[in-house]
C-alpha cells in the first residue's frame, strides 16, 4: 500500500513539474524575466515584493513554484530513502531526480544573476538556454523513472540490446538536439517579434540578422529529420514486440510527433504566440517523456535475454553441415 501511494505521488511530482516548467516558459514568453531585478533567491531585494507589478509578480510566483517542485522531489527523495531497500532502483532514479533539481535551480540563478533575461541577446544566454533545456530533460526522464519503477516497472538493462539500444540512444540524443533548437527558436521568436508572415521570412534571411533568428531557420528541418527517424524507430520496434505496452507508448509518441510538428507550422503561421508556444513545449516534453517509457519497456533483461536467444550460433557442426 505504501509503495502504491509513493508511485501515485511520483506521478503527480512529474505533472506538477510538467506545469512549473511551462510556466517557466511563460516567464521567458513575456520578457518577464527580469521581474525581480537582478536578485536571487530574494526578489528585488527583499523576500516578498511590496506593490509588485505584473512582470515582479509572474516571475515571483515562478520562484514558487520552483520552490516547491525542489521540496517535492526532496520529498520523493526521503520517500524513496525510507521505503524502498538499499539498491533499489527507485533510491537511483529520486537521487537523479534530486540531482537535477538543484543543477535547474543553479541554471535559473545564474540566468537571473548574470542578467541574461527580459531583452539580452547574448551568446551566453543561448549557450545557458540550451543548458537549461537539456537538464530540465534530464530531470523529467529522472522523475519518471522514478515513478516508472515504483509502479513495478523492469531495471534497464544495456547489454545483450544490440542495435536496439544505439537506435533507441539515437532517438533520445535527436530530440534532445531538437529540444535545443526548440528553445533557440523560442527565444528568438521572443526577443525579435515580427508583424506578419512575409516580415518573418525576411528577417531569417537577412545577412545582419542575430544568429538567434538564423538558428531558428534549422529548426524545422532538423523536426523533420528526428520525427520521421522516430516514426521508423517505432515501426521497427514497437510493431515487432508481442507486449501491448510497447506498441501503446510506441503509438503516442508518434502521434505526439504528429501533433507538435503541427503545432509547430502553426506556430509560424500565427507568429508565435505565447499559448501555441506553451502548447509546444507541452507536447514536446510529453514526446520526451513518452520516449523514455518506450525505452525503458524496450530495454528490459527479459527483452535483452530473448535477443540473445534469438541470436544464431555458429559451431563448428554447423560449419561441416553447411559445407
Amino acid at each position: 500500500m505504501k509503495r502504491s501511494r509513493f508511485s501515485n505521488y511520483a506521478w503527480g511530482v512529474l505533472v506538477y513539474n510538467l506545469i512549473v516548467i511551462l510556466w517557466g516558459a511563460y516567464v521567458r514568453a513575456s520578457g518577464s524575466g527580469a521581474g525581480c531585478g537582478s536578485h536571487w533567491p530574494l526578489c528585488n531585494g527583499v523576500v516578498i515584493p511590496p506593490a509588485p507589478q505584473v512582470a515582479t509578480l509572474i516571475e515571483f510566483t515562478h520562484r514558487l513554484t520552483s520552490g516547491l517542485s525542489f521540496i517535492s522531489i526532496l520529498f520523493l527523495l526521503i520517500w524513496a530513502w525510507r521505503v524502498y531497500p538499499k539498491g533499489s532502483l527507485v533510491r537511483v532514479g529520486a537521487v537523479l531526480s534530486m540531482t537535477f533539481i538543484l543543477t535547474e535551480a543553479l541554471i535559473g540563478a545564474g540566468l537571473v544573476l548574470f542578467s541574461w533575461v527580459a531583452n539580452d541577446a547574448s551568446i551566453n544566454r543561448a549557450i545557458a538556454i540550451s543548458f537549461h533545456l537539456l537538464n530540465t530533460f534530464l530531470l523529467l526522464a529522472s522523475i519518471t523513472l522514478t515513478a516508472w519503477w515504483g509502479s513495478g516497472g523492469e531495471p534497464l538493462q544495456f547489454s545483450g540490446q544490440g542495435w536496439v539500444l544505439w537506435g533507441l540512444a539515437l532517438g533520445w540524443l535527436g530530440l534532445m538536439l531538437l529540444g535545443v533548437s526548440g528553445a533557440l527558436t523560442a527565444l528568438g521568436d521572443t526577443l525579435f517579434p515580427v508583424t506578419t508572415l512575409a516580415e518573418g521570412i525576411r528577417q531569417d534571411f537577412t545577412p545582419t540578422a542575430s544568429f538567434l533568428i538564423r538558428l531558428r531557420l534549422f529548426h524545422p528541418f532538423i523536426a523533420m529529420t528526428v520525427g520521421t527517424y522516430i516514426g521508423i524507430l517505432v515501426i521497427a520496434l514497437g510493431l515487432s514486440q508481442a507486449d501491448t505496452q510497447v506498441k501503446q507508448f510506441g503509438l503516442l509518441l508518434v502521434c505526439l510527433f504528429v501533433l507538435q510538428i503541427c503545432a509547430g507550422i502553426l506556430n509560424v503561421y500565427l507568429l508565435a504566440p505565447i499559448w501555441l508556444q506553451l502548447v509546444h513545449l507541452f507536447l514536446a516534453d510529453s514526446a520526451w517523456i513518452v520516449l523514455v517509457l518506450f525505452s525503458a519497456t524496450m530495454l528490459t533483461p527479459q527483452k535483452a535475454s530473448n535477443r540473445i536467444k534469438g541470436t544464431p550460433k555458429f559451431t563448428s557442426s554447423t560449419v561441416s553441415s553447411s559445407q
